[in-house]
């Protein structure tokens, strides 16, 4: 193995946490790692026995994670969600790209903020880095690579508003469904007509929204030949964040790596406290409920619903929770501002986990067994919480028209149906019978990437192509002219024959 120098330009939120993993496995096998972030993070911490750390200073930029604008956002969604389907999914949609088209104006700025620094370019050029990893959620690590002429590995799920596969493969949407549709891989014709249109409402919203942000950065530094969907496209390596236990099947490309849960790990031991809870438990086990890292609060009438159905429960409930305790709060129940995810969810008294549906911890529930009550609240999580339905281990409650009584009676079904745990006990063996281990095969690939230089040749070049190439438009063309020119032949040749045979009788 060659210890390699690489460049990490990461997004922060939950996606810092993936990243973090990496780093971290990457550090403990002698790579040397400089992570490049903008001034004004979340998670990202300048100083770390992982990594050195590289600072952009964004002038006037207001910082997308602050004001607490995710639980703002899921008030908006509950809102909208009461009013209509179309409507809700039309405002949900503004609602995230008016989001998304702040976080990559940001992303942009970053980029170029560092072109236009020579002296830091110069910095970087000297350092000599093997490769860029980077999630191109956000594009601006791919437009640093580029600018460098760096081989680049993405660590990935999304590719800004859009599962990463429709840039990795061919997507056909007769099957392959869109985020926000809720459908599976199995439609009837009228889904697959909404699926048709949302696809084309969805590029429409992201080229008003978030290309004229990249157009500007690749047209000033790069020229008008380049754009940002062929600089993603380009990648030597996709690591993508999900399997086919989870995900519906597609087809896919030599150089796509499926590391879905590469972060989880065999639970370790609770402490003290947290062990005492867990045993006095008895028969009866825990419920888990976490709603992820980037909404700590729901609406105070929500709270106080979930916590009363956990009160009528015989299990013990450990939530974590960070706002004002709820009025109905039983005593079974434990609130912590933090809790080891991973490792409550691998103790054999953890009966049911309660999420919102974000990827990471699904696929800590799926490593451990554990069935599922979701609560999905933004984007990809009600489209996560179809797949777990459709696998049969998870029961899912709305949101927008929750209730005490739908509450109970979800978490009853999943503690008293075998069939919830006997699902996800299945699907948990699956995830566990593979012949490589997904974070090793995520360290292997970017290993790959560094001890070759790239990997081109598992590379599809598609991407050079111009759309009306690529889905041979112009070949479709050209066979029309030939069929239309054999028809007008056809025609003037019978033309003539039946004019020559006329005149001649005529002269008889």
């Amino acid at each position: 193995m060659i210890a390699g120098k690489i460049l990490i330009i990461p997004v922060d939120g939950s996606r810092w946490v993936n990243m973090k993993i990496l780093i971290q496995e990457l550090h403990s096998r002698g790579h040397n790692i400089t992570v490049m972030m903008p001034t004004d993070n979340w998670y990202i911490n300048e100083e770390s026995p992982y990594y050195t750390s590289i600072r952009i200073h964004l002038p006037s930029v207001q910082n997308i994670y602050r004001d607490n604008i995710f639980s703002s956002i899921v008030d908006k969604v509950i809102y909208t969600k009461n009013i209509g389907h179309w409507f809700s999914f039309v405002a949900m949609q503004y609602q995230m790209f008016t989001f998304l088209s702040r976080s990559h104006h940001m992303s942009c700025l970053m980029a170029a903020t560092l072109f236009e620094n020579q002296e830091l370019v110069k910095r970087l050029q000297d350092a000599h880095f093997d490769l860029v990893l980077t999630d191109p959620f956000l594009g601006g690590g791919v437009l640093i690579a580029h600018y460098l002429q760096l081989p680049m590995v993405l660590n990935v799920r999304w590719v800004f508003s859009r599962e990463a596969h429709f840039l990795l493969a061919p997507s056909p949407v007769s099957y392959t469904p869109l985020t926000g549709t809720e459908f599976t891989d199995k439609m009837t014709f009228l889904q697959r007509f909404t699926n048709v249109l949302l696809y084309g409402f969805n590029m429409c919203l992201e080229r008003i929204f978030i290309r004229p942000h990249y157009d500007e950065v690749c047209s000033r530094y790069f020229g008008s030949d380049v754009n940002i969907y062929s600089l993603i496209q380009s990648a030597d390596i996709w690591l993508v964040r999900v399997d086919f236990i989870f995900e519906f099947p597609r087809p896919t490309m030599p150089n796509a790596v499926y590391i879905g849960g590469f972060q989880c790990q065999p639970y370790k031991p609770l402490s003290l406290d947290l062990e005492q809870f867990m045993e006095s438990s008895g028969e009866h086990g825990v419920i888990i409920m976490s709603l992820g890292t980037i909404i700590t609060n729901l609406p105070k009438d929500i709270t106080n619903k979930i916590a009363a159905a956990f009160a009528q429960l015989p299990q013990k409930v450990i939530w974590r929770y960070s706002g004002e305790t709820p009025s109905s709060l039983g005593n079974n129940t434990l609130l912590a501002k933090w809790i080891p995810q991973n490792d409550l969810l691998g103790h054999p008294k953890t009966r049911v986990f309660v999420s919102h549906g974000g990827t990471n911890g699904i696929f800590e529930a799926i490593y451990h067994g554990v069935p599922i009550v979701g609560l999905p609240l933004l984007y990809d999580q009600f489209d996560n919480f179809i797949r777990l339905k459709d696998r049969g281990v998870a029961k899912v409650l709305d949101i927008a028209n929750l209730n005490t009584e739908d509450v109970l009676q979800a978490l009853k079904d999943v503690l008293d149906k075998p069939s919830y745990r006997d699902n996800m006990q299945r699907l948990s063996r699956l995830h566990h019978d593979q012949l490589i281990k997904p974070l090793d095969a995520a360290i292997f690939w970017i290993e790959y990437v560094i001890n070759n230089k790239g990997a081109a040749h598992l590379r599809t070049e598609s991407y050079h192509m111009p759309w009306y190439a690529y889905h041979c438009v112009d070949i479709l063309l050209a066979l029309l002219f030939v069929i239309l020119f054999f028809f007008v032949f056809m025609f003037v040749l019978c033309r003539l024959l039946c004019y020559k045979v006329c005149k001649k009788r005529k002269i008889k």
